[in-house]
């Protein structure tokens, strides 16, 4: 192909900011925007290391516990300079900005309460606040927003509980899901299936993190425990074809990050995130940007990298919007809307 009529290709591309999607796999703090963080930390004079600021996004790798430690310095550095309720809805509102501007109509943020308390008042103080800045800045943006709670799977099982507990209560009220964060290696998963059980009887989803950062055996684990009905990555079911076969039979979602898979360490390059198996395989795979704040791209940023990495056409990439939209919680008329004006999108030339 001559090099002028590639820049015609590459030109003439579908807008991809243009596809309505939603978002599905966004952690609290790692949404907050790089400049935020910034801003915030000079305001009460808190000293960044470099992998935040001029060494920004960070080099991370999660392949063993050293690197995990680092990522979790550097996540609990960020969080920790939200100081006002000011702060917190400064970051959501900016997160439904960001999501908006990338073609997003619904999110669900996910976020420990616990992890806040100690500053905002405890956990249903924390919840509150984070619920009544999702209202707000969803009037705002015109972004549908709903939130996940998550438990930390570094901390006792009976904290899940609790947070479990809490979820329920609010079930009706903002909170859709419940899920099971943090590096997977640790802990026993089994343990925390009591506090599913509490999430599934008040009708929540069920949305724990597993296959990525250790494999499709636990995956199966995480079926037979917990009993998803999303996945927060489980890329690598892929391991194992009884376990991917098992997940599709499901209509279990996958949450997949891409960039957050590279800069991790599950994958060398966006080339090998296997995002193409899993469809070929009839998975339902969602989307997600996980941490923009240590990885970089948001969402948008994800769909651009699939497109690049595997060649996917646009009756791909409108039918992973489509997917994502299904494996929500949205409410059943921004559904509909959504899923029409993606087929907009694909019949528009």
């Amino acid at each position: 192909m001559p090099p002028d009529s590639r820049a015609r290709t590459v030109t003439e591309r579908r807008d991809l900011r243009a596809l309505p999607k939603a978002h599905l796999h966004l952690h609290f703090t790692g949404s907050m925007r790089h400049t935020t963080l910034l801003e915030l930390a000079e305001r009460d004079g808190v000293r960044l290391p470099d992998a935040l600021v001029e060494d920004w996004p960070p080099t991370l790798s999660a392949a063993d516990e050293k690197g995990w430690f680092r990522f979790q310095r550097l996540y609990d550095v960020a969080r920790a300079v939200l100081r006002t309720e000011d702060d917190v809805r400064r970051l959501v509102r900016e997160a439904a900005e960001d999501d908006a501007a990338d073609g997003g109509v619904w999110t669900e943020i996910q976020v420990d309460p616990s992890g806040y308390a100690a500053r905002f008042g405890g956990i249903t103080a924390m919840t509150d606040l984070v619920l009544d800045a999702v209202a707000d800045a969803s009037r705002a943006t015109g972004l549908g927003m709903a939130v996940v709670i998550a438990a930390n799977r570094t901390r006792h099982p009976l904290d899940a509980r609790t947070l479990a507990r809490l979820a329920a209560q609010y079930a009706d009220r903002g909170v859709v899901g419940f899920g099971l964060s943090n590096d997977e290696r640790r802990g026993s998963t089994l343990d925390f299936g009591p506090a599913f059980a509490i999430a599934e009887r008040a009708g929540l989803l069920l949305v724990p993190h597993g296959g990525e950062l250790r494999g499709a055996e636990h995956v199966r684990t995480c079926l037979d425990a917990l009993h998803p009905g999303r996945l927060g990555h489980g890329v690598r079911s892929v391991e194992d074809p009884a376990v991917l076969e098992r997940v599709v039979e499901a209509g279990i979602a996958l949450e997949v990050c891409p960039t957050s898979n590279v800069s991790l360490g599950v994958y060398p390059d966006l080339a090998s995130v296997p995002v193409p198996r899993l469809l070929a395989a009839g998975a339902t795979v969602a989307l997600g940007a996980d941490d923009p704040l240590l990885f970089g791209p948001r969402l948008l940023g994800q769909y651009e990298a699939v497109r690049d990495a595997h060649g996917l056409d646009d009756d791909t990439l409108a039918e992973l919007a489509r997917m994502s939209l299904r494996a929500s919680r949205a409410p059943s008329d921004v559904l509909a809307r959504a899923l029409a004006d993606v087929d907009a999108w694909r019949k528009d030339q």
